[in-house]
């Protein structure tokens, strides 16, 4: 494959890598209480940068023994791959309100109501 056609296949497949940067911010928010969601957030954020910070040397020590474009469709490949796993291992999240992640599977809030500050008084 020459530079030229690399390019322009680049392009429809990179618009398709980057789709899925969008919608992990909503889908993220959904799954973790109020107190943790912006540490869990980086966390899953950095420690998917962490992981992926590996690809690229692993695609120079591939590519010594096949071709640059074989190393890069494969390692293409085993990232989306780990990244539809990781999408089915995860819960629905459709028609979840967020303050149902303030509950427990039993209804117990995660934090104990003296942690959250007095009650607010309604008249």
């Amino acid at each position: 494959m020459n530079n030229a056609a690399l390019l322009f296949l680049g392009i429809p497949l990179n618009i398709v890598l980057l789709m899925k940067y969008p919608p992990m911010g909503p889908f993220m928010t959904e799954l973790y209480p109020t107190e943790v969601r912006g540490t869990a957030q980086g966390f899953c954020y950095n420690a998917g940068r962490a992981i992926g910070s590996f690809f690229p040397t692993m695609v120079g020590f591939l590519s010594q023994v096949m071709s640059l474009g074989a190393t890069i469709a494969v390692f293409s490949a085993v990232a989306s791959g780990i990244m539809i796993v990781m999408l089915f291992l995860l819960p629905e999240t459709r028609g979840r309100s967020l303050e149902s992640l303030e509950a427990g599977p039993l209804g117990v809030t995660s934090v104990p109501r003296t942690a959250l500050g007095p009650r607010p008084t309604t008249r």
